[in-house]
């Protein structure tokens, strides 16, 4: 049986079938395949840290856009600018880091994104990095995708998730 939380233009996750700890967790943001490098999700730590996520997002985490003349793509890109650069300062790198999310282990991973709390609702920035994501998909070097969704129906589809990802558990484990 497989569960579709959310809108894959904006933001979805669908949980399919389980092996043994692990579970194919989809996601998807701004009509993007976001899980396409690896989609089987440990169980366990996936419902931490979309739960620790919830917690973070009902208690009012997320900095606003931190460039007022900026587009979300363009905040994205400078961002980035110097991320990794080996004379990235330690003060750049925790400016930077404080705008990132969906760190949710390896089925994450191949994804730089960013999460920015406008009024009411989330913007969503991301990039592909991977070389072999690039390969695959030219038309993603350098690309930028943007989705924006309302704080309610994002925390919603996590706390969905978390609740699907809760009952595949296997029932003789604490």
């Amino acid at each position: 049986m497989t569960v579709l939380l959310g809108d894959k233009d904006r933001f979805a996750a669908e949980v399919g079938e389980r092996e043994h700890s692990l579970r194919r967790v989809d996601l998807w943001a701004a009509g993007q395949w976001l899980t396409c490098d690896d989609n089987m999700a440990f169980v366990r730590q996936l419902r931490s840290d979309v739960v620790d996520t919830v917690a973070w997002l009902r208690s009012g985490g997320g900095s606003p856009m931190p460039f007022d003349d900026l587009s979300p793509k363009a905040t994205h890109r400078r961002l980035m600018h110097r991320s990794g650069a080996d004379d990235e300062t330690e003060e750049e790198y925790e400016f930077r880091s404080q705008f990132q999310t969906l760190s949710w282990g390896p089925t994450t991973d191949n994804v730089t994104t960013h999460l920015f709390r406008v009024a009411d609702r989330l913007v969503l920035t991301l990039q592909f990095w991977r070389e072999e994501h690039l390969v695959r998909h030219p038309d993603h070097v350098g690309r930028v995708f943007v989705a924006e969704v309302p704080t309610e129906e994002f925390v919603g589809i996590l706390e969905g998730l978390a609740a699907v990802l809760d009952d595949s558990q296997d029932p003789g484990r604490p």
